[in-house]
């Protein structure tokens, strides 16, 4: 039997029943705790022993992180990115999507905006190479927008908190029990995250809103079912912003960047439970490098860390007995795909690295008539979508354009039922992962959108922008903000997240999942990696 340290020795079934009771059972987070941050403490020591290491501090980290430390064990979780919690000079945590600053990519020297150019101008710009917050990492045919810092993708995105239709769910991950995760996990990850709706009365007359009311309008007047979506937004708070008696965020363009204030991040809701129980630990600007088994059990994992220009100022060895993966769909599969090909993590399976996808990702843009204006002041949280999945396989976010002036025009995130799926693979030469993704794939994606936005152009006598993402293209085709799959459940790994070959890994995050969610994916990752840690704190703490 291994040696253990007084931490490893919590790490047991014995441990789990004395120290906690019923705290594995307790209930999801119930309400925001707006305005939290985790607690500072020391980063983890070089040579440092652990129970469980947690790689990330997005959904699937964040879940599993707190569910542990309820189970009375101590977890170290290490984040590339920063802690987002200090305002810079202008007294705001988080830059505008208008105004992009160092704060907004991670260590880009010129940004890399989803929508490029305006009125056929590019729109990017010189910023000062930074550890900021969004990530627009670029393969061989895509560009994947992930989110960096505490509370990972939940900083960046807008917070569509979409639970997919139940009869969908068997297409997304048919090992999964519907039932249990319809009666029990979705409910859970919905509660936890703060998950709520708009007022429908409220959303009639607010002037922030009519980009959807608009939006609306267009998608009922040919035929489209039209829907509010759930989000993790304050909606008082939203309210608030319109009425003028808070500090403006939603409404003063904050979102891709980061949001200052009404936007529940992982930060306000299960990352806060976690560091409120005193068991979890978090070190910043840490980049996880290999992980192989220790001599005397558990693993052994290498680190860097880093300062806020990239460079690295020390590496570290940690042994953890328990190793949780949850890096996000990318920085899971790339660091599997390495330790698989280079020998550290033998035992890993041919399965690590394939069934990657985008979820469908595409977006376009519609010129509209003067008489349809869609507002000067528009919240970039996204309230509503436009279903045709059952009939041409796109379900369309209507996105803001919050430029500041009117600009006539609507503009789309589809997700689309795609079945491309690429691979990771490890580049020797290069020393780097690469993806097998083709844009010429995403014509897919571009035909099931066209489903709607040409009904809806023919039947307006509107036509589509041209001039948003550069060369008068019509279709932003480059890029995905819902990266999913690269070590698929019940293939790379059991049913559970459990990898094979290496008893006490484990990955918990997106990449579990094959490519697509039908929705915006990160209400299935959260209950998903609620269901995988119910399993494994209740099987593997012995």
């Amino acid at each position: 039997m291994p040696n253990t340290t007084p931490h490893q020795a919590r790490f047991t079934r014995r441990g789990f029943l004395t120290t906690t009771g019923a705290a594995a059972g307790a209930a999801a987070f119930a309400g925001p705790l707006l305005g939290a941050a985790p607690a500072r403490a020391a980063a983890i020591s070089n040579g440092a022993s652990v129970p469980a290491l947690v790689i990330g501090t997005g959904y699937g980290g964040a879940v599993a992180a707190l569910r542990l430390a309820q189970a009375g064990v101590p977890v170290e979780m290490v984040e590339m990115g920063m802690s987002w919690d200090t305002p810079g000079a202008d007294g705001k945590i988080f830059p505008k999507v208008t105004s992009p600053d160092q704060r907004a990519y991670w260590l880009r020297t010129k940004t890399k905006a989803p929508v490029s150019n305006f009125f056929g101008f590019p729109i990017d710009s010189n910023i000062t190479k930074y550890t900021g917050v969004l990530d627009a990492e670029e393969f061989a045919g895509i560009t994947v927008y992930q989110g960096r810092g505490v509370g990972g993708g939940s900083l960046v995105n807008g917070g569509m908190a979409v639970t997919p239709k139940r009869e969908r769910f068997a297409g997304i991950l048919p090992s999964v029990d519907a039932n249990e995760m319809y009666d029990v996990y979705y409910p859970r990850a919905n509660a936890g995250l703060g998950v709520g709706q708009i007022d429908p009365v409220w959303f009639e007359s607010a002037a922030c809103y009519q980009y959807a009311r608009v939006g609306r309008k267009h998608a009922q007047r040919s035929g489209f079912a039209w829907t509010f979506v759930p989000d993790v937004y304050d909606w008082n708070y939203m309210k608030a912003e319109q009425a003028g008696t808070v500090t403006r965020s939603a409404l003063d363009g904050q979102v891709m960047y980061g949001n200052d204030h009404g936007k529940k991040s992982l930060v306000q809701t299960y990352l806060a439970q976690a560091f409120a129980t005193g068991r979890v630990n978090v070190s910043t600007l840490h980049r996880v490098t290999n992980v192989t088994p220790a001599a005397g059990g558990g693993y052994t994992v290498a680190m860097e860390q880093i300062d806020t220009s990239g460079n690295v100022v020390a590496t570290k060895t940690v042994t953890a007995t328990k190793v949780f993966f949850a890096a996000g769909s990318v920085g899971t599969s790339k660091l599997l795909v390495k330790m698989k090909a280079t020998g550290a993590l033998p035992g890993l399976n041919n399965e690590i690295g394939k069934g990657w996808g985008d979820n469908g990702n595409v977006m376009c843009g519609r010129a509209n008539h003067m008489w349809d204006a869609t507002g000067t002041l528009q919240s970039t949280i996204p309230c509503s979508g436009i279903d045709n999945w059952d009939a041409g396989g796109a379900f369309a976010e209507v996105a803001p354009l919050p430029t500041g002036i009117e600009t006539y025009a609507s503009l789309y995130l589809s997700i689309t039922k795609t079945t491309r799926r690429a691979e990771f693979s490890w580049n020797a030469a290069a020393n780097k992962v690469d993806l097998s993704w083709q844009t010429a794939w995403k014509q897919d994606s571009i035909t099931m959108a066209k489903t709607i936005f040409d009904k809806i152009n023919s039947k307006e006598g509107t036509i589509y922008r041209t001039d948003l993402f550069g060369g008068y293209k019509i279709w932003q085709d480059g890029l995905t903000y819902h990266p999913l799959g690269g070590a698929v459940l019940n293939k790379a790994t059991d049913n559970y997240g459990r990898l094979h070959g290496h008893p006490g890994l484990y990955v918990i995050d997106g990449a579990l999942i094959p490519g697509n969610t039908t929705v915006n994916p990160f209400v299935t990752i959260t209950a998903l990696a609620e269901r995988n840690i119910e399993r494994i704190v209740a099987d593997d703490l012995l």
